[in-house]
């Protein structure tokens, strides 16, 4: 077996809500990837005499109100929620890294305007306004969705990068890399940010959670990708009109958002435990 075998069956053992995380993870991610193949019908054929069928053989989650297969589309979703959220991810985790490093490394009135003025006046207004405001404003698609989410994300990357950086500008390999003249670049790329890595890792998977939430809260008032484009949350709003005399419609999108989100938030508190020492020690790992 493989070292990357045996480290998984090792961590499944000790954390298997962990493995399940991951196991959802890898599913989901297929299905984005290998969507065209993995479905079992056009996502978008409407099938009006066969609208509203619950599960069946035919089809597994049932028809919805056009039609169309529930299933292709909850794999077509999938595609639409990794990868704005892995967008929303990389882009708030990005701006976060630049803005925090600046304002913890050089601190004085750079630290104190950065963390008053910008930072404090995003945290000021709910991120998901911010977001519905600018979709509102620009119109929907991925990407205005996308910048709308990276535009109140940033700011929690902002603030833990601020204070790993503050912390670790004071160390003793810092002051040798100064003394030996690297510039303020390198010292905060290859000494601070790699020192600080870990729990950026983390609060990225936990944020990766709150992206896939936020996609489908939006494409559910009606602000993310148009139609005829799948998407969990635009099936949810779809299907509230039938809650009870079809609540399938609704019953499947709402378990994928909820087991991606559960899947991340998984792997968040994993990462967080396998990532300190102490706590590996205990566990055994």
């Amino acid at each position: 077996m493989t070292t990357a075998a045996i480290s998984f069956q090792r961590v499944a053992r000790h954390n298997p809500l962990a493995a399940i995380g991951v196991v959802l993870v890898v599913i989901f991610v297929a299905f984005a990837i290998f969507s065209p193949w993995i479905a079992p019908q056009d996502p978008a054929y409407i099938d009006l005499p066969n609208r509203l069928a619950g599960p069946s053989a035919a089809h597994w989650c049932g028809t919805d109100e056009l039609g169309r297969d529930i299933t292709s589309r909850l794999i077509y979703g999938s595609r639409i929620s990794m990868l704005v959220g892995s967008c929303v991810v990389a882009a708030s985790l990005a701006l976060g890294l630049i803005i925090g490093s600046i304002a913890g490394y050089y601190g004085g009135r750079i630290d104190r305007f950065v963390n008053i003025v910008p930072m404090n006046a995003f945290l000021s207004f709910p991120g998901i306004l911010l977001a519905i405001a600018f979709v509102a404003f620009r119109g929907p698609g991925i990407f205005n969705l996308v910048f709308a989410l990276a535009l109140g994300g940033w700011v929690g990357y902002a603030r833990l990068v601020r204070g790993q950086v503050l912390a670790a500008r004071e160390r003793e390999y810092v002051e040798a890399a100064r003394a030996l003249g690297a510039s303020d670049l390198r010292v905060i790329v290859r000494h601070i940010l790699p020192n600080i890595v870990q729990p950026i890792i983390v609060q990225a998977a936990i944020g990766m959670a709150g992206a896939i939430l936020a996609e489908a809260t939006m494409s559910f008032l009606g602000l993310g990708v148009p139609p005829p484009t799948a998407s969990w949350g635009t099936m949810l709003n779809d299907g509230r009109a039938h809650l009870f005399d079809a609540p399938h419609l609704v019953i499947f999108p709402a378990l994928a958002v909820m087991l991606a989100v559960l899947a991340f938030n998984f792997i968040g508190d994993a990462l967080r435990d396998y990532l300190d020492p102490r706590s590996r020690i205990e566990a055994g790992l």
